[in-house]
């Protein structure tokens, strides 16, 4: 199974003043304001969301995060 990809989605423009779509997309990837970002998995949805508002977002590739370690959350009894 190949590595997911992916990206980091950074808001650089405000969503006031632009069509209510726009703002639910905003919303929808988790962004807010200026400054926000997430660092999302990368899938045909949400390259089509960040097509919608590519004059808002700033899209960075990142590594994949860190899987999360089995052995720590083990409680032994």
């Amino acid at each position: 199974m190949a590595e997911a990809q992916w990206v980091r989605v950074v808001q650089v423009r405000s969503g006031v003043g632009r069509p209510e779509k726009h703002r639910r997309i905003l919303k929808s990837l988790g962004l807010g304001r200026p400054g926000y970002e997430r660092v999302l998995p990368v899938t045909p949805t949400l390259w089509g969301m960040i097509r919608k508002v590519q004059h808002l977002v700033r899209v960075e590739p990142v590594p994949p995060p860190p899987a999360p370690s089995s052995h720590g959350s083990e409680v032994s009894s």
